[in-house]
């Protein structure tokens, strides 16, 4: 978009909202859809963060998982583009999205851990409702919001977030559909301990699993070199893995190959994700044919084949200087044998060597594992509020 039009089309946006901020020098453009929004959203949105991106954004709403609705927020500083922040709207049902291992239950059959398990069970079913999302629940990491810091500090940030959040709210309301609970996600500990913190805005702080992140060496040129430096434990492991997986025949999917495979794959996904602890979401089916189709090399998917079989497969999504480790999935009766997990996860090392990147993000679950191969747990900050005051009180206690 010419940048004349660009300023009329803000000017327009800032007439219709009317300045809603109680700063008068900022105002803020509520959007459904990323279609038409490009240029708009890549004035303001962060050159380095391809989560942030309209291309990831668009593709992302064109295969969204069931029953997920967007906004997509523009923030402007005396007319300029100053920040944006991705939004999703989901209803949440506490007891379909907890999941409880068959095996967990029978291994606690004493009265107390029964009856822990049935008020679990009946408070999770009680609790639904619609939330309003400020960040990607598919992602692990602060890809919530962008502000530029050149032009608005942390302070004046989290104060217009806040006010955005309820202004998206009671636009929704409008448009028919009721928000009770806001989430703000997430937050890295080096960020969380600023001075003003969304806790000074009625917000419950709460944390989950870790972030596992990997922090690559300069010195590391090939997968024998990060091998080098492990200590003889870890290294005896790795070379076992290797020799475990020597079957295996390693794929890389390009979009045809994704397409011949969707059912196969999808299939694996399911395995793995109907088997989490937690599951907010689950994958549109062309979600990983789009990401191929859109973000060509930055995103790669493999494929790995026993004997003609199609067990398993990883992705992973180069972001600027991380790579993360994206979804993945794999049939469980062939990972004893062939340690196909750990397999995966020393080829997303290979990958990231190869690249060159810094660090690679290896997201949540599977904390120990992906210990042993080099990664670190980082808590990430999560931030909750009712819009009700009085519930609101109740929401660390349900947490």
């Amino acid at each position: 978009m010419p940048q004349n039009a660009m300023t009329k089309e803000v000017k327009s946006i800032r007439t219709r909202l009317g300045n809603p901020f109680k700063d008068k020098n900022y105002s803020l453009a509520i959007h459904s859809s990323m279609q038409g929004l490009k240029d708009e959203w890549e004035a303001a949105a962060p050159k380095d963060n391809i989560f942030l991106q309209s291309t990831y954004l668009q593709l992302l709403e064109n295969n969204a998982p069931e029953g997920m609705r967007f906004c997509y927020l523009i923030f402007y500083k005396n007319g300029d583009p100053i920040g944006v922040a991705d939004c999703q709207i989901l209803h949440f049902k506490v007891d379909q999205s907890l999941k409880e291992e068959e095996e967990q239950k029978q291994n606690t059959p004493c009265f107390f851990s029964t009856f822990g398990r049935y008020i679990k069970g009946f408070v999770s079913s009680k609790v639904e409702f619609n939330t309003l999302v400020c960040g990607n629940l598919l992602l692990t990491g602060e890809h919530s919001a962008y502000f530029e810091a050149a032009k608005v500090n942390h302070n004046k940030s989290l104060e217009l977030l806040d006010e955005a959040m309820m202004m998206t709210q009671q636009k929704l309301e409008k448009d028919g559909l009721n928000v009770s609970v806001f989430l703000v996600k997430e937050f890295y500990e080096e960020n969380k301990n600023k001075p003003v913190t969304l806790k000074d805005k009625s917000y419950n702080e709460f944390t989950i699993q870790p972030n596992m992140v990997f922090d690559l060496r300069s010195n590391w040129k090939t997968f024998e070199d990060y091998l080098g430096d492990m200590t003889s434990k870890y290294r005896v492991r790795a070379k076992r893995a290797r020799k475990k997986g020597v079957d295996i025949v390693r794929v890389p999917f390009d979009a045809e190959k994704i397409q011949q495979n969707l059912n196969r794959i999808y299939d694996l996904y399911l395995s793995i994700a109907d088997k989490s602890g937690f599951n907010a979401v689950t994958l549109n089916k062309n979600y990983f044919l789009a990401l191929k189709q859109e973000l060509k090399d930055d995103f790669n998917m493999v494929g790995y084949y026993i004997n003609d079989e199609l067990v398993a497969f990883y992705t992973t999504i180069k972001n600027g200087h991380e790579l993360e480790a994206h979804f993945l999935g794999f049939d469980r009766n062939f990972n004893p044998s062939h340690q196909v997990y750990l397999n995966i996860l020393y080829d997303i090392v290979n990958i990231g060597i190869e690249n060159q990147v810094e660090k690679i993000v290896f997201a949540r679950t599977a904390l120990e594992i992906k210990s042993s191969v080099g990664a670190v747990a980082h808590d990430m900050y999560c931030y909750v509020r009712h819009r009700n005051s009085f519930s609101n009180r109740f929401i660390n206690p349900l947490l």
